[in-house]
């Protein structure tokens, strides 16, 4: 890759405007953030902000002589006031440098800056922001979204807590401190296969009657559980044995805690940048800025409108290479022990025993409560699923976090993608809706294929429920959807048309569904 020189970033996708030089490191970085007199942030308000001081920010960065060969923009996601001010500044700039311009990808920046900060290698990322939470890899040239959060990002629901308590924005370091005062409370707990909801958990804390600092604590300790519980959950798929954690909400010590505990049980390396390259900031559009150049990525001026939803996925990334190998839940017939995301499975004379283990990084009640349900629901679902018609694994015995069953002997539907392989999927979870159970954890690594007749079977029935919601169908359905954009994306969409296919020969309502999983797929989750 061409070594290109100094790079100018500009960030301005929300509450701070920053602007940063890199070229073979970072030069200088200067940031003047917009802070709202009440309440969270006023997008008008904050462009007005972003207008007024960023003529004493660029002469700042300026203010040495400096050969700038290129000029990065925060194009998206974020508010549509601050970008438009970025991007206006920027075109300025390039055009009156006579240099090139380049659109970068808000979410992606703090990946990539994350990556160079860490020295991390391939890791999955768990990005954690006021507007974004997602957990990402890269494959085959695009950084791929394996879960997400399904209504409002992590640093938003803590914001929104806060200021129901009259405290100041932004309200993550605030309830941070009071957590620590603060014993545990049960509040929900809601994870769906590879996707998190913060909604409900914010609710509830709302209304808690319970001490500030015991809602704080229990706040905290439950939307961080899900957010490493969905990373966990990636790393075990995607076969990776690294974790980054960037964006803002990264800076909180306890959920550092939390990913590093799960990182050592796991035999991974946990990586975290440096303060001040988890907010956002110039430096990691700077970089990225710099990468993209360097590979040949520029934006004429006429095209470089900005792009409020721009999703990671959405990126083509030129300047990295190689792909990773999906992983799998089940090791080969000749192994008798296999570690998945929530459970340990040992196999012996044809039989499972599947058992939960226990989670260093959750509260211990919660940790408690989560096996003992999941344990208990997943029996009791298994059955419901085989009495509907569905193939799965025999039930021989259970106790308060083990349950004993048939061995499946097969291979996962992860290895073998393929139209008549994914019309078989359909058949199947047609009939598991269609006797009003949803799987929740609907990724192609609980599907196995039997080795006697090829047949489908589901497997992990940890996180189902019954519910009839089209929503909930909806969102299992996405959760297949996402795995195969993130394991198979060339051939995602032509997977996904034969599972709709044997999908609707067996629910009468697959339509609705397909439609409602459309509109998640489309909802906007960043602002």
């Amino acid at each position: 890759m061409p070594f290109f020189g100094q790079v100018l970033g500009i960030e301005g996708t929300a509450w701070n405007l920053s602007a940063a030089i890199f070229d073979r490191d970072l030069i200088s970085l200067v940031s003047r953030p917009y802070s709202p007199a009440q309440g969270g942030i006023h997008p008008r308000e904050a462009a007005q902000h972003h207008a007024a001081v960023m003529k004493e920010l660029i002469a700042l960065i300026l203010k040495e002589p400096a050969p700038i060969t290129g000029i990065a923009f925060s194009q998206g996601p974020g508010l549509g006031p601050c970008l438009r001010t970025v991007a206006t500044a920027a075109r300025s700039l390039a055009l009156a440098l006579d240099v090139p311009l380049v659109g970068v990808n808000h979410c992606v920046a703090h990946v990539e800056i994350g990556c160079f900060a860490t020295r991390c290698h391939d890791p999955v990322v768990l990005y954690s922001s006021g507007a974004n939470t997602q957990v990402i890899g890269y494959l085959n040239g695009r950084y791929r979204i394996f879960g997400e959060t399904l209504d409002i990002g992590i640093g938003n629901a803590l914001d929104k807590f806060a200021r129901s308590k009259d405290l100041p924005h932004p309200g993550g370091p605030i309830i941070e401190g009071l957590a620590k005062q603060g014993k545990y409370i049960d509040l929900p707990y809601t994870v769906k296969g590879m996707d998190l909801a913060f909604s409900g958990l914010v609710s509830a804390a709302k209304d808690s009657k319970a001490a500030l600092p015991d809602v704080c604590n229990s706040l905290q300790e439950t939307a961080f559980a899900m957010c490493v519980e969905v990373t966990e959950r990636a790393m075990s798929l995607a076969g990776k044995d690294e974790v980054l954690l960037v964006g803002g909400v990264g800076a909180n010590r306890r959920l550092q805690e939390m990913l590093r505990m799960m990182c050592e049980d796991r035999g991974a390396q946990f990586y975290v940048p440096e303060q001040k390259y988890l907010g956002d900031n110039g430096a990691m559009i700077a970089y990225t800025g710099k990468l993209m150049l360097e590979s040949g990525s520029s934006l004429p001026v006429e095209s470089s409108r900005i792009k409020p939803a721009f999703r990671s996925d959405d990126v083509e990334v030129t300047w990295k290479h190689g792909s990773f190998s999906p992983g799998s839940y089940l090791f080969p017939d000749d192994q008798i022990l296999k570690r998945g995301a929530e459970a340990v499975v040992t196999f012996s004379d044809g039989r499972a025993e599947k058992r939960r283990v226990s989670k260093r990084y959750r509260e211990l009640s919660l940790d408690k409560r989560l096996i003992a349900e999941r344990t208990r629901a997943e029996a009791r679902l298994i059955a419901a699923a085989r009495k509907g018609g569905v193939r799965t694994p025999i039930i021989s015995d259970i106790t308060a976090d083990t349950i004993v069953m048939e061995q499946v002997k097969g291979t996962q539907l992860t290895r073998n993608l393929s139209k008549e392989t994914l019309y078989k999927a359909g058949l199947m979870i047609g009939k598991l809706h269609t006797a009003g159970i949803m799987h929740g954890d609907l990724t192609t690594g609980n599907i196995i294929l039997r080795e006697d007749d090829g047949e489908c079977v589901l497997i992990d029935f940890g996180l189902s429920l019954v519910n009839s919601e089209l929503e909930q169908r909806g969102v299992d359905v996405h959760v297949l959807f996402q795995t195969l954009k993130s394991t198979a994306p060339e051939h995602a969409d032509v997977l996904k048309a034969a599972f709709i296919a044997g999908y609707g020969e067996t629910f009468a309502d697959a339509k609705d569904v397909i439609t409602r999983e459309h509109a998640i797929e489309m909802r906007g989750r960043y602002l």
